[in-house]
């Protein structure tokens, strides 16, 4: 694809996978880049034939962050159950159970809810997203496409503040957090960046 491709070009894309039967993709990029965004328009505008799975259903649970001090970095590589993501999306690459039941991550309530999002075995294409997509040395084989998004560093900033100012923090609050954890998590996010097969910079 020459140039920067457009949504309906990544609708088509996504279209062409889920016509070729079982296939995951995945969404990978910092926190703030539209992952979340992108991966529900996309999977909107496919239909029927493809499902939304988040790698933030995977997050721990705040009862036990708070038991291992890791509140403060929530969101951080080891503040998620890397092993059951990966378990769950060997069993959605298998596809040999007759449904499928993900968490989901609830930003009203800070936590995941089990059994959220069901996945029949008969939708042909998976949408999964993330920041570590591209991290996690077990996620990448099981995916048969990444993408990655990288916008421009000033709007994912904005688009942070925005986000955790909606959810109830102070202005300072909410760019203490994107200043400071979550600026990391995407410092480290960027190192993986090389391996996924679709870079984008923005998506009209």
């Amino acid at each position: 694809m020459s140039g920067e491709p457009i949504f309906t070009d990544l609708v088509a894309l996504g279209a062409a996978m889920a016509g070729r039967g079982r296939r995951l993709l995945g969404i990978a990029g910092p926190p703030g880049s539209g992952k979340s965004t992108l991966a529900a328009r996309l999977v909107a505008a496919i239909g029927p034939d493809a499902v939304l799975v988040g790698m933030d259903g995977f997050h721990l649970a705040h009862t036990e962050l708070t038991r291992l001090g890791r509140v403060d970095r929530k969101g951080a590589p080891d503040t998620f159950d890397a092993d059951g993501y990966v378990a769950m999306l060997r069993r959605l690459r298998a596809n040999t159970d007759p449904v499928v039941y993900a968490p989901e991550f609830r930003r009203e309530i800070e936590d995941a809810v089990a059994g959220a999002v069901a996945v029949p075995c008969e939708v042909p294409l998976v949408v999964t997203e993330g920041n570590y997509l591209l991290l996690w040395p077990e996620v990448r084989p099981l995916l048969d496409a990444v993408w990655y998004l990288d916008p421009d560093p000033e709007l994912r900033r904005k688009r942070l503040v925005a986000r955790h100012m909606a959810f109830g923090r102070t202005a300072d609050e909410a760019w203490a957090r994107t200043t400071g954890s979550d600026e990391r998590n995407a410092q480290l996010v960027a190192t993986t960046a090389g391996t996924a097969d679709l870079h984008l910079r923005k998506v009209e």
